[in-house]
This record gives C-alpha cells, structure tokens and sequence, in this order.
C-alpha cells in the first residue's frame, strides 16, 4: 500500500509524537548503555541492531509502545465511528467497489484500465471543490458480451483523475466450448466491441450523456507483451456527435499472456473484411428498403405524409434501421411479469434529446446502454425497451409509430393475443388499453366503443423480425383493423432482408444488448431519509407562516397501506386493502376531528423538488398549512426500487383537527 507524500509525512509526524510523548527515545538511550557496560566491555565487540532490539524487549519497551499504539487506535477508531470526516471532493453514493477479484486460471480475460482523462475543455472552467462540498461527477459504464461495469464517480474535471480497471472475461459462444481458454484467432472473430458510456451527474443528481464509445479491443492481440495504450478521443451525443468532448487513457491487457501474438497485418485485414461485409450488407438492404417505399408511395399518393419510420438516429448520429433497436430481452429474475415490466419502463424519467436553438424536435434513438445507464430517455427509448422485454416475455409484440393529439409524433407498444385481441401500452405511463376498431360502414344506430387511447395516427409497427406499413384507406388509430396477414391493409418488409441487418444474422454494426442490473438503492433507508428531510421542508415552511408543527407518528405510520395499494394498482391494475386502510384512519380519527391526505408520486428522490411541486398542488397546500384546533401532521414516503436502481417514489401528506365552526 503506497501513501501520498503528504500522508507519509503526517503519519511519520504522529508517530514521531507519540515516541516523544512516551520518551522511549531516553529509555533506548539507557538501555544501549546498560547494555553496552555488561555485554561489550571485555571483548570490544560491535553491537548490532538484533542485540539491541533483543534487550529492548527483554526490557518490556517494545511491548510498552505497542500496547500505547493499539490503545491509539482503538480510539481514532471510535472517533471514526462517532464523527465520520466529510468527504473531501464529493459524496460517493455507489456501492462499495470490492478490490479482489477470483480469476480463474483457465479462462481468458481483458484488463482494462482508465488511466485518466484530459482535454474535457468544457469543464475546463470547472473550480476546484471545496471539502465536503458536493459536485458533479463522472461515471463510466462499460458493457461486454453480457457483462457489465461502473466505474467510481470521479469530480467532473479538464483532467478527470479516473483510475479503475475493470476484468473482462472473453469466452466462447458455442455450447460445450465456454469453458475452454480461448486462444489469439478465435479471440480475432470475437468482434463485440467494449461499450463505453460517459454519464454526467450534476450536484441535484440529474444525469446527462455526455458520450458514447465503441472500443475495437482487439488490438491488444498484436502486441508483444500482451499490452496496450490506447487514447480514446470521445465525441459528443445528438446535435454534438462530431465535436470532442475529451480524451481517456486506456490500456489493456491480456490475462494469461497469450502464447502467441498475431501480426498486426492480419488483425486490420479481419477488421477490413468485417467493415467490408457489413457495409455491403447495410448497402444492400438500403437499395431494398428504397424500392419498398417507391412500391409504399404508389398505393396512395397520401402515403407521403403518414409517419412510416425505416431508419433512426442513434445518440452517436449514425442511421441504423429501427428493426435494430429492439430484440427479445430477458430480465432474469428481476421482472416477474409483463405488467411488472410495464410499471419499471415507465418509471425511467422521460426527457426529450436536447436541441441547440428552438424549433422542432431533436432526434435520437439510444442505444439500451446509454438509456438505462442514464435513467432517462425519449418516449422512443421507452418503447423500444418495453417492446423488448415482452418480446422476452414470450408476446408478440410491435412498437407503433404515429401521432398523439395535436398530432405530435408518439411511439406506443402494441401486444397481439392468439385470441386476436390488441392491447395498447403506454411506455410513459404503465397503462394498458383495449383496441376495439370503429367500423365506418356501420349504421348511425350501432353503437360504436369509445377509444380511451390518447393516439390519432398510426404509420407502421417494427419489432426485431417484421416490418409493416399501414396502407389502409385511414390511418386513423380508431379505425384500423389490425390483420398484419392481409396485405392489402398492412405492407410488410421481407423477413430476410431484416434478418440480414438484425441479430444474429448481423455482425458488429448492432450493439448488443446489455443484461439488466438490479437495483442498487436501499428501499427502507432511502424511504426514512425522504421522511427525514421532508419533515424538515415542512416544519420549515410552517414556522415561516407562523404556525407550529406537531408530527403523529401513528397516524404517518397508518399511511403505509394506502401507498403500498397506489403501487399495487399501477403495477396489476388491481385495487386492494381500501377497506382496512379507512378502518385504521377512522379509529385514529377522533369524533370531531376532520381527517385530510393527499397522495403523489415521483420518479426522483430529490425530496427539495418534490416538496416544491406538492406546495403547488392546492389541496397538498392546504393540509401542510393547515390551521385549526389541535393539528396534527403526518407524512409517510414508501420508495419502491426496480432494476437500474430505477425508483417509484409515494409520498402522502395528511393532517387530523378539531373542526371549529
């Protein structure tokens, strides 16, 4: 373990204070002679370091400063526990980095190090942190053919100190070769680049994308010792994919060292053949994908102005077909059901792609990575994501691209039963609806469903396999029937010329995509802590209106059920435990006394903002500043964490009083 120079020189101050205070120096002194009168007299011999640290135990010294020295630490150790030190730069609310690491000597890894970052010229402004202050911080996410990192949060910086190193293990796709060591040629056709995110969190705990990198790590298989260093100019995101927004310090290395290094002439002859048949399949299904909308227009000449989406921007800039941006996804044992996976999307924060100048909408699909990596993403994002995890959850499902009132361009998730029956989900929101088609056709006394759905306009539907333009006489929502076989109503796209840019035919053009991570945040600590602070904002704001606050715990506690239910009910649709909760409230009430609550949710845990937004609700504004006779308040928040250490946060405010008339 090596020390800073000036912890070095604090700690050898310290122990310099403590041999003083003890005076062991005058006690050597005078054993050195002692010893020296009775051993070396006669013969005049040296005496070595061994002989005297013999007689300073023989003496009970040693044994003296080491029990003064234990005694030390046990009450640094105490006053550790009791007043911890603020962080010098900022406060790391990540969990703990475990330092070791079981390899196994049998398989192969990559080791990747960040060894710093220069060149962020935007933060080059940034001033120097203040002690305990809290800043805003970089992280890292790194994925890896299913595995995936964080780095430590480090101060947002024109030289960003990163130092972490991250072990990769590469092995093999097929079955019954995944637990031999793979060598440097079959490492070669491994062509998964290493995602890299770079996401900004500022001092409120919003996050940005500040870039996204795919890193060719195959390099390292030329070099001679098994490692190298690789300067990682990252650009910007959206309107910025062109500018650079700085520069890592990466080196990688081999772990066992490979036996054997290629050339570096046939590893840029691999990377020249796979850049060769990926452009040739990407130009190939661009000709085709040409030809479909020629055939798409000569339908209906109105066609022109429905919203048929065949290629989308990703943050980085580049068109991919939207076919690639969903796929089955499995999130193992973190969702347990279609709803439950509805209810997580749709507590990811919705944010449009920042645009530069007003005007329009910016465009910009993101990779899985970097939308889950920063919480927060477009409704396209959201969709793409919910779209994928039914896929998993064995359903025939489509995102649909059309308009929302006023006709603002939307996307949507659509479900097909084996009964027939489709089944619209708002990835925003969690809510499902029911699409029953109006017949236009019918007599003006049929009584025709009333569309609960907020959409207008639907172009197309994609998923991972198929592709369908909607060419009915309307694309009208409440009026298309949904036969994806008749294609006189909806126009598919070829099956193979999809599979030929899409997973598993397509090579490494597509990202792929990463596992799910479970959440990381405590529930109940992160519960009391929101409680904690809110009660604070609320007495505050009493006081400053001249009036006292006297909290009921019981009754705070009695709120429990009722956010638990709210939950509940989002998650299945299904309202249960009303009829208790009302029981306890009216026994905690006493007769005379008027009982007021007011419920909200939240997606964030910032409990400033959010008392902020309850104070503009009027009804929430009346119970925190309630007057009367014998007021009691109370306040219960319940966070309830999903994977991505996304949160649904409920918080209830309630008051009892004597009503005076």
């Amino acid at each position: 373990m090596s020390l800073p120079p000036e912890k070095a020189s604090e700690l050898k101050q310290i122990i310099h204070q403590q041999l003083l205070k003890m005076d062991v120096h005058g006690r050597i002194r005078e054993v050195l002679a002692e010893t020296i009168r009775e051993e070396l007299a006669p013969e005049h011999q040296q005496l070595s370091t061994e002989d005297l640290i013999k007689a300073l135990r023989q003496r009970g010294v040693i044994d003296d400063v080491m029990k003064e020295l234990k005694y030390v630490t046990d009450v640094n150790k105490t006053e550790r526990t009791l007043a911890p030190k603020p962080s010098t730069h900022f406060v790391d609310r990540e969990p703990p980095v475990l330092k070791k690491t079981n390899i196994d000597p049998t398989r192969r890894y990559l080791y990747l190090q960040v060894l710093g970052g220069k060149a962020f010229l935007d933060h080059l402004q940034e001033p120097e942190p203040l002690p305990g202050q809290i800043c805003s911080t970089f992280t890292l996410c790194l994925h890896f053919r299913n595995q995936r990192f964080r780095s430590k949060p480090v101060p947002c910086a024109c030289e960003p100190d990163f130092q972490d190193g991250f072990l990769l293990e590469i092995h093999k796709d097929s079955l019954g070769d995944g637990s031999k060591m793979v060598d440097a040629t079959t490492m070669l056709s491994i062509s998964d680049p290493v995602h890299m995110v770079l996401i900004k969190t500022d001092t409120f705990g919003e996050t940005t994308l500040v870039a996204s990198y795919f890193l060719e790590w195959r390099s390292v298989l030329a070099a001679e010792n098994g490692i190298t260093n690789v300067a990682v100019e990252l650009l910007g995101v959206g309107t910025e994919s062109k500018v650079s927004v700085g520069v890592l310090n990466i080196r990688l290395e081999m772990y066992p060292q490979l036996n054997k290094t290629l050339s570096s002439e046939i590893i840029s002859t691999q990377f020249t053949l796979e850049r060769q048949k990926t452009a040739e399949r990407e130009r190939l299904f661009l000709v085709y994908a040409k030809q479909w909308w020629r055939e798409y227009l000569q339908i209906r000449p109105t066609h022109n102005t429905r919203l048929v989406k065949i290629f989308a921007q990703d943050e980085n800039g580049v068109n991919r077909p939207v076919c690639s941006y969903v796929r089955p996804l499995r999130a193992g044992r973190l969702l347990d059901t279609p709803r439950q996976a509805a209810r997580f999307v749709s507590v990811l924060g919705h944010e449009r792609a920042a645009l530069i100048g007003g005007g329009g909408k910016q465009e910009q699909w993101c990779t899985l990575l970097a939308f889950v990596c920063r919480n927060k993403g477009d409704c396209e994002d959201h969709a793409n994501l919910l779209c994928s995890l039914l896929l998993g959850f064995g359903l025939e499902a489509f995102v649909c691209v059309g308009t929302k009132a006023k006709g603002v361009p939307h996307t949507w998730v659509m479900t097909c039963g084996s009964d027939g029956t489709i089944t619209f989900w708002e990835s925003l929101t969690g809510h499902r609806y029911v699409h029953r088609p109006i017949n236009p056709d019918d007599p003006p006394l049929v009584e025709q469903p009333k569309p609960l759905y907020p959409y207008r306009t639907i172009g197309c539907i994609f998923n991972h396999q198929k592709f369908f333009g909607n060419c009915q006489p309307s694309d009208a929502v409440e009026l298309c029937v949904f036969d994806l076989h008749d294609e006189s109503k909806w126009k598919p796209m070829s099956g193979e010329a999809i599979k030929s840019i899409c997973p598993p035919g397509a090579t490494s053009s597509v990202p792929p995509f990463p596992p799910l991570c479970a959440s990381t945040i405590d529930a109940a600590v992160t519960s009391n802590e929101i409680e904690v602070q809110l009660r604070i904002l609320v007495s505050e704001h009493r006081k400053d209106l001249g009036l006292s606050t006297v909290w009921d715990d019981h009754l705070s506690y009695l709120l429990s059920p009722a956010l638990a239910a709210y939950e509940l009910e989002r998650t299945t649709g299904v309202t249960a435990g009303n009829e208790e909760f009302q029981d306890s409230v009216r026994r905690a009430v006493p007769d005379g006394h008027t009982f007021k609550g007011f419920p909200i949710h939240f997606v964030h845990r910032n409990a400033r903002r959010a008392f902020a937004t309850c104070l503009r609700s009027p009804f929430c504004e009346e119970i925190i500043c309630c007057r009367g006779d014998q007021v009691r308040l109370a306040v219960r928040v319940r966070v309830f964490t999903y994977p991505e250490s996304a949160c649904a946060v409920w918080i209830m405010f309630a008051c009892k009083y004597r009503s005076v008339l």
